[in-house]
């Protein structure tokens, strides 16, 4: 095959490309489990999909009710800290690679306070009184904005690990027009699938529902662990995104 047709599977830099989006869509699944959880066991708020909070909170000003102004608000300001707090970790090495380290260091503080969450989860057997509801509402948004604002720095056109209506658009779009090369389609439909899949754990909560948060934890632990192992030595430009 000739140089100029060669696919970004192909080049030296395909590998960490492909291995890159595996790990978006593992994140993916994670952050599908814990709106889940969320949504089901913390009184109807999203501590991953901001979009519905905010439509929820627009609902209960018009007088709909049926949700906490206090736990929308909490979610939205632990999320916004999340996105801050992870911003101020990556932004040194935004754009310098695939996967830059300091990516994988601000998963890795993701990660503690998933544990965190379970820890204070587990204690409460699965059944957190009002009083630390909230508490596990801003563990859990704080969680989400760090991996949103973390992925976002990776500059991966339309991939969002907490939301899927920006994905949609693009891979719908992409589906009439044919515009995107197959492994964009590939990673943009991946995406949206590990997000359903993810949702579905919000059947641990039926099964299992003490130890329900310890699939988002320990996704996240493999996408830190994988990181480091498979592209610790990848910090290069790629161009391809």
């Amino acid at each position: 095959m000739s140089k100029g047709v060669m696919g970004s599977e192909q080049r030296p830099e395909g590998l960490p490309l492909r291995v890159r989006d595996w790990l978006l869509m593992a994140l993916t699944v994670s952050s599908g489990a814990i709106d889940a959880i969320s949504y089901l066991a913390l009184g109807n708020i999203f501590t991953a999909f901001m979009t519905g909070n905010v439509v929820f909170l627009g609902l209960q000003m018009a007088g709909a009710g049926g949700h906490s102004v206090v736990s929308l608000a909490v979610a939205l300001a632990f999320f916004a800290a999340g996105i801050f707090l992870s911003t101020l970790i990556v932004k040194p090495s935004k754009g310098s690679g695939v996967w830059p380290r300091r990516v994988t260091a601000a998963l890795g503080v993701e990660a503690v306070v998933q544990a965190c969450f379970l820890a204070i989860w587990v204690a409460a057997d699965g059944q957190p009184s009002s009083s630390i509801v909230g508490v596990l509402i801003g563990l859990s948004a704080l969680a989400m904005g760090i991996q949103s604002g973390t992925v976002l720095s990776l500059g991966v056109t339309s991939v969002f690990t907490t939301a899927a209506t920006a994905t949609v658009v693009v891979l719908m779009s992409d589906v009439a027009a044919w515009s995107q090369s197959a492994m964009e389609r590939r990673r943009l439909a991946g995406v949206l699938a590990s997000l359903f899949a993810g949702a579905a754990g919000g059947l641990l909560l039926a099964h299992t529902r003490t130890y329900a948060p310890v699939l988002p934890l320990a996704v996240t632990i493999l996408v830190v662990a994988t990181a480091t192992i498979a592209l610790r030595a990848r910090d290069v430009t790629d161009v391809s995104r």
